[in-house]
Order: structure tokens, then sequence, then C-alpha cells
């Protein structure tokens, strides 16, 4: 018994892979562009589909917000790519927060 829009074949999930549209590449822009973002980092974590990404970002925007307000400000950025993918998962810091991460 299949799952309706579910790839019965590793083939078939090839041909299906990345519908979305979304990339890597595309969310980092559109986190730079609309976040002013300094550091991006976006991991397609889907095995390849484009439907499951994680991310780091650096942005001065996120200054004196809390994690769920940080989230919100990604979210509304990226409602749109956010609808067309099966999940998202940020990782939000400020330009002083990433620098001590790093030991910088």
């Amino acid at each position: 018994m299949s799952t309706a829009g579910a790839a019965e074949t590793d083939t078939e999930a090839a041909a299906t892979a990345n519908t979305s549209g979304i990339t890597a590449q595309s969310l980092t822009a559109t986190l730079r562009e609309k976040l002013e973002a300094s550091h991006v980092d976006i991991n397609d974590i889907s095995g390849g589909c484009g439907q499951a990404f994680e991310a780091m970002i650096v942005s001065p925007l996120f200054a004196k917000k809390n994690t769920l307000a940080r989230h919100r400000l990604v979210n509304s950025a990226l409602r749109t790519e956010i609808a067309a993918i099966h999940a998202w998962t940020p990782r939000c810091m400020t330009p002083e927060e990433w620098e001590a991460k790093q030991g910088l």
C-alpha cells in the first residue's frame, strides 16, 4: 500500500527531488538581504530532496530579542520559502554571541 505523494522507489525519489525549488543558496541570499545577516550556514538535512533545512543565522537584528522573537523574525522573512518545505530549524545569534562562540 503506497502513501499518496510518496516515492516508491529510489528512482522516483530522485525524479521528484527538490521539487520545492528551495535551495540552501536561495535561503542564504534571502536571509542576507532581509535580515542583514553577516553569517548564514544552511544545511539540507532532507537527504537531497530539498524539503528540510537547518540553519545558523547571525544578524544584528536579533539584538535584545529572545529566541521566540528571533525565530518569528526569521520565519517572517522566509514566509514563502517555509510554506514550500517540510522542516525548518533555525539557530539565531547576534554577531557578539557568534564571536563569543567562535572564541574570537
